[in-house]
């Protein structure tokens, strides 16, 4: 399973960016997938995730500013970031789960927000 991110770049505060990730495969077959940041230094940490279902999960730093959603024609997740703040920026990854517990990571892409 590959998984393509894409849609990173540098963005002024308050300003938005949305973040792609393309699966190689239908990704109704994912239990859950998410997008996690690395900022220089720092352990990297989960955003956002959704389920097969549709359910999300936001860390409370981005909750009213991201939005993840799913498209399972076109087996991509997205990550609409809104009022983007110098504190986002980071080196974003996409992640995914399959039914079986095999976790799936796509290369980084870079976040950058400028105050």
């Amino acid at each position: 399973v590959q998984l393509q991110a894409s849609g990173g770049g540098l963005v002024q505060a308050g300003g938005s960016l949305r973040l792609s990730c393309a699966a190689s495969r239908g990704i109704f077959s994912f239990n859950h997938m998410g997008w996690y940041r690395q900022a220089p230094g720092k352990q990297r940490d989960l955003v956002a995730s959704i389920t097969r279902s549709g359910g999300t999960n936001y860390v409370d730093s981005v909750k009213g500013r991201f939005t993840i959603s799913r498209d399972n024609a076109k087996n991509t997740v997205y990550l609409q970031m809104n009022s983007l703040r110098p504190e986002d920026t980071a080196v974003y990854y996409c992640n995914a789960d399959s039914l079986l517990g095999t976790s799936y990571w796509g290369k980084g892409t870079q976040v950058t927000v400028s105050s």
